[in-house]
This record gives C-alpha cells, structure tokens and sequence, in this order.
C-alpha cells in the first residue's frame, strides 16, 4: 500500500474493492489490511451486502455455499462463474436422482403392497402420552358423572386419596 493511498483511505474511510456479486443480487467486497487514522493496523475483511437487506426477508440460501466459504475464510479465492454454474448444475442433477430413487422406492413398495410381501403399515391411534402409566387403558375418572334427571345436591363425596 502507498502512502498515497494510505492517506486517501484515512482522509475518505474505508474503501472497499468489489469481488463479485452471485445470481441472487448480493454483493461481495473485500476490505484489504489498512492503517486506521490513529495508525492502529486494521485487518482485511470480507463483507457482503445483501440485495434484501431487511432481516425478515432473509431465508436460509440467500447466500450461495461458495459465496458464504469465501465470505468466512475457508477458501481464498472468490469463486469464478464457471466454477458457480457447475456446482448449480450439480445439485439440480443431485435433486432429479434422488426424485426418481423416490418414485422407484414407492412403486416398489405398492408392488410389495400388492403381493402381500410386506405388511400394509397399521394406522393405530392412541390417547395420552406413550411414557404415561396409563397409556392406552381406559381412565378411569374420580369425578361425578350424571345427567341432568337423576343428579342430586350433596351426592357425590371425594374419595380419599394415600
């Protein structure tokens, strides 16, 4: 760095140099080693500006991986188009095997279905919670039960409970 240039970036702030941006709109910039103006050395950053910048709006994989490695130090370089596109093509062919793995298991499993090689799964449905004493038995409750004919004041008492 020239002194020059140290003293633009003293006198102006950071100045930051534009590394790429991916196909979502975000920017990438890398802030090299400078001087700050009380002559504390800064170290390089890398920083991203995101092309929707409100918190809210922010889902997981608005940063793609080789932008995010890049961004965290993992890997030194940018990455290049080419080496973007490869990995995008990758993953969609990664996707469209594993949609049909999928569909070959489930017509399988029909078929295995049909020939009676494979027990259909039973559908069971069950009340309360299975790590309870009293799961699946029927409750038996201490409070009163009557219908509105035949309920008289003062009838029921509370069992003691040891």
């Amino acid at each position: 760095m020239s002194r020059f240039t140290g003293l633009l970036r003293r006198t102006f702030g950071v100045i930051r140099e534009h590394v790429g941006t991916d196909h979502l709109g975000n920017k990438y910039y890398f802030i090299p080693e400078q001087k700050s103006w009380t002559g504390r050395l800064v170290r390089a950053k890398r920083m991203v500006v995101a092309a929707n910048p409100t918190e809210y709006e922010y889902m997981e994989g608005n940063i793609p991986m080789e932008w995010d490695a890049w961004i965290r130090g993992r890997r030194k370089e940018p990455p290049s188009v080419e080496e973007l596109l490869k990995n995008e093509s990758q993953r969609e062919a990664i996707k469209l095997k594993a949609k049909e793995v999928e569909e070959k298991d489930l017509a399988l499993q029909a078929k295995e279905y049909e020939e009676g090689l494979v027990a259909t799964p039973a559908r069971t449905v069950a009340k309360g919670h299975a790590a309870s004493t009293s799961f699946g038995k029927q409750e038996i409750s201490e409070d009163p039960t009557s219908t509105a004919n035949t309920f008289q004041p003062g009838s029921w008492m509370p069992t003691s409970k040891k």
